[in-house]
């Protein structure tokens, strides 16, 4: 049984659609990057502290995730408010960032870390647009101030990767890891 370390709806959405069976038990671990720490060893740490930060049962392989936005060396959370959700986008407007994800496995037999880049460009945005989708709301909880499922589709020109890893889970990428540690063989 995969057991889904996280309160995010949109891993659980992920899991769900692509019939991956799951638990859910949420964990609340503070995301803190650490002075000098990469973009990438920030997600894999974080991953791996909330697949460690809740009880495991015999059987299960618990999954752990987490994800960032990137450009110019600036990590982009979840924006703190309606101003810094404006500044973010402000940075991704017409330009390329990347989104991170790094996820961790771990069972009683073994433990995998690992993560997923995508490229994404976005079409330069007006300020009036920017408002505008800041004021829907949707930005609030979102890792770089978008949901490029939602609202935003219309402002992303193209990506490079992982469509499910920019949404906040490279379904693919755990996927394989869930076969290979339960011993799983492909299913439809």
């Amino acid at each position: 049984m995969l057991v889904l370390a996280s309160k995010s709806p949109r891993r659980q959405q992920i899991l769900s659609d692509s019939g991956i069976p799951f638990a859910l038990r949420s964990v609340d671990v503070p995301e803190q990057r650490r002075s000098g720490e990469s973009p990438a060893d920030y997600v894999r740490r974080l991953a791996q502290e909330k697949a460690f930060a809740v009880a495991m049962f015999e059987g299960e392989i618990i999954l752990g995730a987490d994800t960032v936005v990137v450009v110019d060396d600036q990590v982009l959370e979840k924006p703190s408010d309606a101003r810094d959700a404006t500044r973010m986008l402000e940075l991704l407007s017409g330009r390329e960032h990347e989104v991170i994800t790094g996820i961790c496995l771990r069972s009683d037999a073994s433990t995998i870390v690992d993560l997923a880049t995508t490229r994404v460009r976005f079409v330069r945005l007006t300020l009036e647009e920017i408002v505008a989708y800041v004021a829907s709301g949707e930005p609030m909880d979102k890792a770089g101030a978008y949901a490029i499922q939602g609202l935003a589709s219309k402002f992303i020109d193209r990506i490079e990767g992982s469509y499910s890893n920019v949404v906040g889970l490279p379904v693919a990428l755990v996927y394989r890891y869930w076969r290979e540690i339960s011993g799983q063989t492909a299913t439809t």
